[in-house]
């Protein structure tokens, strides 16, 4: 059409480029597609059972699972999968967890939240002590 100019072939270029970067935000925030299952569909060895001190908590990413000990020795897992958005939790702060998608944040030790937008608790797991071996699996 005369007197609209046309996209150069730079900007239509560009533009190509930038399309796949512009969707990356949103995979952040979804729980699905990929990688690890948001909780564990079987039982997994998630470490040494020495890894996880008393009334302390230890991150499990790559299993998507959080494993925290009581004063008495018992151990506490949940899906670090946060409960508003499906985003991956990939910061534990003491025995807190905090969500890097819209900053939730939950107790490692009892999955409540602490801090919104989620509103939800996160998703308990079994775990037990095997071996000298944390195992948690799906929820019982």
């Amino acid at each position: 059409m005369p007197g609209r100019p046309s996209a150069s072939r730079r900007t239509v270029l560009r533009g190509a480029a930038l399309t796949p970067v512009a969707g990356l935000g949103l995979a952040a925030c979804s729980g699905g597609g990929g990688g690890a299952p948001a909780t564990p569909t079987a039982p997994v060895v998630l470490g040494a059972e020495s890894e996880v001190a008393k009334g302390g908590a230890e991150l499990y990413q790559d299993q998507n699972v959080v494993v925290s000990r009581a004063e008495d020795g018992s151990l506490t897992a949940f899906s670090s999968i946060c409960t508003h958005a499906g985003c991956a939790i990939n910061k534990l702060d003491g025995t807190t967890l905090v969500c890097p998608c819209h900053g939730s944040e939950f107790d490692a030790r009892t999955g409540k939240v602490l801090r919104a937008p989620a509103t939800e608790p996160l998703k308990a797991l079994t775990v037990e002590a095997k071996n000298g071996k944390i195992v948690a699996g799906p929820e019982a």
